[in-house]
């Protein structure tokens, strides 16, 4: 009877993967022991994460990268869809999320947050010659990516959206809004307004005065060694000015990159993309 509950027990461990019953604990001592620091990330989402050739770079590479050289280790980088990272992050599948996640009350059930290193705030990308001047979401077909906050406010019942259309990247739902097959798009400011400069004046942006919010970068829960960890270099960071000058860095190269020459006006609104 015995060897018969332990293969049970065996098989729900197998049936659930990583879930509770197989989950690994990511510590400071694993990790070093391993030899690399993971990364989940969505490098479509400029200037934080983006793909420079075939590597992905950003705002939050520099960030984990300090990270990993503080701990002695690799960094490799996880790159893929943005909506599951919590849970891969929660079922111990990485050691860290960091894809300008913004802290909120959902998320902080799965998963234990930095200190905060970014404040942004949901910004709305719509095409060239709109008038913003008393622009809201009621009525229109919404563009936003799966998962984020931006996706949250856009579906909330007080805005009165006509229909949110879920994409994987902001990126995506910015080539419907040139389709005309959504009225707008919702992300965070920064990346809108790195968008808008790589469509060369077909599209404009500006902040609707949404509620700013704040990025931190995920742990798994109760994995308190690396949540320190990762706090010590964050903190140093900040107080270096580092996180500012990652953040000019990564812009200056994103617009390179596109030949932006950061004008664009909106009609009713004023100059965004600075």
């Amino acid at each position: 009877m015995k060897k018969k509950l332990l293969a049970v027990a065996l098989v729900c461990c197998m049936a659930f993967g990583l879930s509770a019953c197989g989950a690994k604990t990511p510590t400071v001592e694993q990790i070093q022991k391993n030899g690399e620091l993971v990364m989940l990330t969505n490098a479509a989402f400029a200037p934080f994460e983006y793909m420079d050739g075939e590597n992905v770079v950003g705002v939050d590479v520099d960030i984990c990268q300090a990270i990993a050289d503080e701990l002695g280790v690799e960094l490799k980088i996880v790159n893929m869809d943005f909506d599951p990272i919590v849970d891969y992050v929660k079922a111990g599948k990485g050691d860290l999320g960091a894809a300008g996640l913004s802290i909120n009350e959902e998320r902080a059930k799965e998963v234990d947050f930095s200190v905060e290193y970014v404040t942004s705030s949901q910004w709305i990308i719509v095409k060239t010659g709109t008038d913003v001047g008393d622009y809201s979401l009621e009525g229109k077909v919404v563009g936003v990516q799966q998962g984020t906050t931006g996706a949250s406010l856009a579906s909330a019942e007080d805005t009165k959206a006509k229909e949110v259309k879920n994409y994987k990247d902001a990126i995506a739902a910015a080539e419907d809004l040139k389709l005309d097959r959504v009225d707008c798009v919702v992300i965070d400011a920064l990346p809108a307004q790195k968008i808008v400069e790589q469509n060369n004046g077909e599209l404009a942006c500006f902040d609707p005065g949404f509620e700013p919010e704040s990025y931190a970068i995920a742990v798994q829960k109760g994995n308190t060694t690396l949540l320190e960890a990762v706090n010590k270099v964050l903190n140093e960071l900040m107080a270096e000015g580092k996180i500012e000058e990652f953040v000019v860095n990564h812009s200056t190269a994103v617009n390179a990159e596109s030949g932006a020459d950061g004008e664009g006006d909106v009609e009713g609104g004023e100059n965004t993309n600075k």
